[in-house]
């Protein structure tokens, strides 16, 4: 499936929206519901997937929008941004972290083949790396560069990988098998109403 101009900001606008709505937890401020996990790691893969032939300005404008979320979190809970412990020299690793995953979604659309058993594999083969890679350097950076861990140890580091690693990749692969399963719907829809298919690689 290649997309048009206006498909490929409708997607940009979803992804966004997603990304905003988790990021802020929209839901539970207004609906007073419990907090909802955030979606942005997985929001990046899936941005990459589908914006590849965008990400010279997907990706720069959905990294922006990352960082004005935390903004209006931190000031909205009457804090400094600049002073806030999340905000060290490690927050700007985040643009690196977050590119492995969107270049993750950029790998998988662009050698997979449909819905087939091997671009499942590939799914599965790209997040798990993709995001490996993002984890590291995320809470690498934090645990190395911020004044949070005052006596850094490689033994320490290592166990608070340990801690995090599969609860942050719990969330992201839910995230992704939810969109998953609407792109398989989707083509399925598509098929059904006998629209021809088309390369989804570009």
């Amino acid at each position: 499936m290649s997309f048009s101009a206006g498909q490929r900001f409708a997607i940009f606008g979803a992804v966004a929206l997603v990304l905003a709505v988790t990021r802020l937890n929209v839901i539970e401020t207004t609906f007073h519901f419990s907090s909802i996990p955030d979606a942005s790691w997985a929001m990046f893969f899936v941005g990459g997937f589908y914006l590849r032939g965008a990400s010279r300005w997907a990706f720069p404008l959905l990294m922006a929008l990352a960082v004005i979320v935390d903004y209006i979190v931190i000031s909205n809970a009457g804090l400094d941004f600049w002073t806030h412990y999340c905000v060290t020299p490690a927050y700007w690793f985040l643009a690196p972290s977050y590119f492995a995953l969107w270049y993750g979604g950029m790998l998988l659309r662009r050698h997979q083949n449909g819905l087939t058993l091997r671009t499942l594999g590939l799914l599965a083969a790209t997040l798990l790396v993709a995001f490996s890679v993002c984890f590291v350097v995320s809470n690498g950076s934090f645990y190395w560069l911020s004044d949070v861990v005052s006596t850094a140890t490689f033994a320490g580091w290592m166990k608070n990988l340990g801690d995090w690693y599969l609860p942050f990749l719990r969330v992201t692969v839910a995230y992704v098998a939810i969109v998953a399963v609407l792109h398989a719907v989707g083509v399925g829809v598509t098929r059904a109403l006998g629209a021809p298919a088309r390369d989804t690689r570009a």
